[in-house]
């Protein structure tokens, strides 16, 4: 049994994915520069929100490639936790679009 997915909602899905993940690695990167020439910085709530709202793949990668937040780990346990739980929503909203051929 192969299953397809209705294109439109896989689209909307995969490019708010998309959208929320660079957004949150720009905020990062955004962060980054402010603390380092010491101006007014990116609330973390603001980035622990953007990963609640499904960004925590682009915040991790904002950590690691701009150095930073990565002595935090409650950015860690925040992004590993809402990682996985869009991907088990990302997995359940997709087998509901999913129809066998």
């Amino acid at each position: 049994m192969q299953f397809t997915f209705h294109p439109v909602p896989f689209w909307i899905i995969t490019g708010y994915y998309l959208i929320i993940n660079i957004a949150l690695f720009c905020a990062m990167a955004l962060d980054k520069k402010r603390a380092i020439r010491g101006r007014r910085r990116v609330p973390e709530k603001t980035l622990f929100l953007m990963a609640i709202l499904g960004g925590s793949i682009g915040g991790f990668v904002g950590m690691f490639t701009q150095h930073h937040k990565t002595k935090h780990i409650s950015f860690y346990v925040a992004y590993g936790l809402t990682a996985a739980m869009h991907i088990f929503l990302c997995w359940l909203l997709m087998s509901t679009f999913a129809f066998t051929a």
